[in-house]
């Protein structure tokens, strides 16, 4: 029977620390950029053309506020099942342990 353990404990046990980090991160900026944050602005992707030919400025900004906002809760999805794979081989890994071959 072929085994779905393709990566060590230590990297399982890395890929769990490394995606909480992911989420947690992820997930606050993509509140703050919901909440259009100032101190952001630097990271919303415009250029002085969209402010300049839209007759309606702010409301541009904002609707790229909020689509930075849901590309960072896609990308906290992504880093949480990159932590539930890596949780599952740390447990196919410390079940590796117990068998006897």
């Amino acid at each position: 029977m072929p085994s779905l353990l393709f990566c060590g404990p230590k990297m399982a046990a890395c890929g769990i620390v490394i995606s909480i980090w992911g989420i947690i991160m992820l997930a606050m900026l993509g509140i703050f950029f919901s909440a259009k944050s100032a101190i952001l602005i630097e990271d919303v992707p415009f250029t002085e053309a969209d402010i300049r030919d839209d007759k309606s400025p702010p409301q541009n900004i904002y609707n790229l506020y909020s689509q930075v906002g849901i590309n960072c809760f896609i990308a906290a999805g992504i880093y949480l099942a990159v932590g539930a794979v890596s949780l599952c081989q740390v447990r196919l890994n410390k079940r590796q342990e117990y068998m006897v071959t």
